[in-house]
């Protein structure tokens, strides 16, 4: 396993759920954070207790390009380098082939795939730089399959397996290694309303964030280049 001291990890969506856990685990695992969201205040408010000097907190907005190269800047202004990039920040709504405003459609693209997509192109250079870089793209098992209505965000999410896949044909000579991580539902605020499945049989957030933790910590000789995880049984996957 690569050691994660000196290691930089840049974590969008950072301020809560999903990104705030992965945030939490690889801060105490040793690794040097560069935490982004569109709320910096938020964000700031929810890492105060991590503090030090390995976290930075910067601002991340997945349909302005220019929070993107902001905060690449900032991040290699600060620490000198990017060793990992992890996508996790989405969105979703109940967009279908019958009914929905193309704005909701539009606004699935441009956080769910626009922005994973100009993010990793920005930081590829400095992935490369580092020999061992690392992409963990939080996809979902909506990316592996289609199970419902809410057609549009299945589509945004094969669409990340897709640019997933991509990234590590181009990126492997050069060590990057890219990961789709595809969960079930986790007990995040996006799944506050849902029904189907109880609240403590969905997947912890901080669970998810191990398996990330393990995706950008394997060697170049041990890549996964998609982790499907459930927290109840598909007979297909």
């Amino acid at each position: 396993m690569i050691d994660p001291k000196g290691r930089v990890v840049m974590i969008s969506g950072a301020s809560r759920g999903i990104g705030l856990a992965i945030v939490e685990t690889l801060h105490a695992k040793g690794y040097t954070i560069s935490a982004g969201a569109r709320d910096v205040a938020a964000l700031r408010a929810a890492t105060s207790a991590l503090g030090g000097d390995r976290l930075i907190c910067a601002r991340y907005d997945a349909v302005d390009t220019a929070s993107h190269a902001d905060w690449l800047a900032a991040t290699v202004e600060r620490y000198g380098r990017v060793d990992a990039l992890i996508n996790n920040a989405g969105t979703s709504n109940s967009f279908s082939i019958e009914s929905g405003d193309e704005a909701d459609l539009d606004l699935l693209w441009a956080v769910n795939v626009k922005g994973p997509l100009f993010l990793t192109r920005a930081c590829l250079p400095h992935l490369r730089a580092s020999g061992s870089g690392r992409i963990v793209n939080i996809a979902s098992l909506s990316g592996k399959r289609v199970r419902n209505d809410n057609i549009a965000y299945s589509m945004t999410k094969h669409a990340l397996m897709a640019l997933t896949h991509g990234t590590r044909r181009i990126g492997w000579d050069d060590g990057v290694r890219a990961t789709a991580l595809c969960p079930g539902f986790v007990a995040t605020d996006l799944t506050a309303d849902v029904t189907k499945v109880r609240r403590d049989e969905m997947i912890a957030p901080e669970d998810l964030a191990e398996l990330a933790a393990t995706a950008i910590a394997l060697p170049n000789t041990a890549a996964m280049a998609e982790m499907l995880v459930n927290c109840r049984f598909e007979d297909t996957l």
